[in-house]
């Protein structure tokens, strides 16, 4: 399919699956930049018209019907565009950072009411490349609230159905409860319904929680009420949270990191064979790589914390030892990509053997790679390699 791109200030035509990995990396980081300062610039038209209360002789009663109804834009775009754009008519100095990409316009919508002439350039540039929950965060230093009251409280029996994904009771029966509403004669399908766990900050130091839990996690937070009423009298819900996840990251640590009190003095790490990696190397590997992954990429190095794995410079399946030096942290989607990188031409020679073996060899070897797999032993009477994650 022929596409429209822009090079130089020049639209091209030129299919998309041409482009070099250069050239779509250049040409996405335009467009990334081209989107910033058009969204500036409507937005400063969009202050403009306010001030001269365009939208009336147009025929629309105010600047939200004339952005959705005239401008096409969605209720939830139109409302962040017109904050943005008051806010802009105060200080200038939002429309230069919004076109730089230093603050979006969820970091403005969410500073705007905490924005005065004496602040306004100190919280902006404290904003800088922040995320949503970040900023959420430094609005809470401005008006902190007070603790929120600890309760429990029974959801409806269809909530409750929908959340924890069991099977719904007929909608009828609970409109027989409300003599206001008369019976539906059919019966109604109710899909199960999703909510996430809200976490708000209400001051730099305290959060708030919010989550639906099902009846057994509810019956293991009463019983630890009850077991605890001799040191939290008053069964605190916030108190026995903080000391369930205590306990908990102590486990997971334990488990997933090797951190022990008195650790063990083993074998020279250097020595080590076969695929376990030893505890003191686990620990060492993370200590050094603070937990985070450590693969560094042509902008910097990866930020991601979660589903993080143990990943080979030199692969083991090269005879890669099992050393601190050799062993370092990746997250899931970096770990993989290497492996690929690493293993492209065998990978392709050995899905050609797979193919020869059989359908039970191809969907093994399938299922292997889409799980990152890395580490591969050569082929053995014919069979193929197995694939191991690395």
């Amino acid at each position: 399919m022929q596409k429209l791109r822009c090079y130089n200030g020049i639209m091209h035509t030129r299919p998309l699956e041409r482009l070099t990995d250069e050239e779509l990396l250049a040409d996405l980081n335009a467009a990334a930049a081209t989107e910033r300062s058009a969204t500036a610039h409507l937005i400063a038209l969009l202050a403009e018209m306010d001030s001269r209360r365009l939208y009336l002789p147009q025929g629309y009663s105010s600047l939200f019907v004339y952005c959705t109804k005239c401008l096409k834009l969605s209720e939830h775009a139109a409302y962040g565009r017109i904050e943005a754009a008051r806010a802009s008519r105060r200080f200038p100095l939002i429309l230069q950072l919004l076109a730089d990409g230093s603050i979006t316009l969820t970091t403005v919508c969410l500073l705007a009411a905490h924005l005065t002439e004496g602040n306004h350039c100190e919280v902006l540039e404290a904003a800088r490349h922040k995320t949503k929950r970040e900023v959420e965060q430094q609005v809470a230093g401005f008006s902190p609230l007070p603790p929120v009251a600890s309760f429990i409280r029974k959801l409806p029996t269809t909530d409750i159905a929908g959340i924890i994904g069991e099977t719904p009771i007929d909608p009828r029966a609970a409109t027989l409860r409300s003599p206001a509403i008369a019976p539906d004669p059919s019966p109604v399908a109710t899909e199960p319904r999703t909510r996430p766990p809200v976490v708000t900050p209400l001051a730099p130091d305290r959060y708030k929680v919010q989550l639906t839990i099902s009846r057994d996690t509810h019956d293991k937070l009463r019983r630890a009420q009850d077991l605890l009423r001799h040191v939290l009298p008053t069964g605190d819900q916030a108190a026995i949270f903080d000391r369930a996840l205590t306990l908990l990251l102590h486990d997971l640590d334990r488990k997933k990191l090797a951190h022990v009190s008195r650790p063990r003095t083993g074998a020279p790490l250097g020595n080590v064979r076969g695929r376990h990696v030893p505890a003191a190397v686990k620990r060492a590997v993370w200590a050094r790589d603070g937990g985070q992954c450590a693969f560094v990429g042509t902008v910097g190095r990866c930020t991601e914390r979660a589903f993080l794995e143990i990943h080979h410079v030199i692969p083991f399946a090269d005879g890669g030892p099992m050393s601190v030096e050799n062993l370092q942290l990746r997250c899931r989607a970096h770990n993989a990509y290497e492996a690929k990188m690493y293993f492209d031409s065998w990978l392709l020679r050995e899905r050609r053997i797979a193919r020869e073996l059989g359908p039970d060899r191809v969907d093994t070897w399938h299922n292997c790679c889409a799980k990152g797999a890395i580490d591969l032993d050569g082929p053995t009477n014919g069979e193929v390699a197995v694939a191991r994650r690395n």
